[in-house]
């Protein structure tokens, strides 16, 4: 009656073992990568910010402010007109 009852136990432990193999761990990687990609959104985003930001103050110097503004439009403007060519 004890083997029973021993073999009872282990089997129930099999289940919950699966159960959480199922839907727990796949749960928690999914939380992982979606974080990890929020992250890594979010430094890209500021890096660009910063490339455009140093960007128009490269050109300031150069240029005057309105000059600046005029070649940054115009390169938003080409990729803008790149990016319209290649979609689907």
């Amino acid at each position: 009656m004890e083997e029973l009852a021993v073999r009872f136990a282990e089997f129930l432990e099999q289940i919950a073992t699966r159960v959480r193999s199922l839907t727990v761990d796949r749960a928690d990687r999914t939380i992982y990568v979606v974080g990890l990609g929020i992250v890594m959104a979010l430094v890209g985003l500021v890096a660009i910010g910063f490339l455009v930001s140093a960007i128009f103050g490269a050109l300031r110097i150069l240029l005057t402010p309105a000059g600046a503004y005029g070649v940054l439009a115009g390169l938003f403007l080409i990729a803008g007109a790149l990016f319209w060519l290649r979609r689907k």
